[in-house]
């Protein structure tokens, strides 16, 4: 993020959304490309964990969070037994 030249970029935007966020923009004192660029800029690069969906936060272990770093095959055995009830 060093270099501070501005690059031009095309984008597809719905009529209604440009419309509305030029009107926005005008109120405010901005333009249309400062609020694209000053909201990009806001977009965290790793969210929180409470902003992941409920899909992720289930699978963010097993893509490398685990506290745990194996588990074999006994102890998945062991895990299906105790869900289902056959322990």
């Amino acid at each position: 993020m060093g270099d501070t030249a501005k690059r031009p970029k095309n984008l597809s935007l719905d009529p209604a959304a440009i419309e509305r966020a030029e009107r926005y923009a005008k109120r405010h004192g901005t333009s249309l490309s400062g609020l694209v660029s000053d909201y990009l800029s806001s977009l965290p690069l790793d969210p929180p964990a409470e902003l992941r969906s409920p899909a992720v936060r289930r699978l963010y272990g097993v893509a490398g969070g685990a506290r745990r770093a194996t588990v074999d095959r006994k102890d998945y055995r062991d895990h299906l037994a105790r869900k289902y009830g056959m322990a």
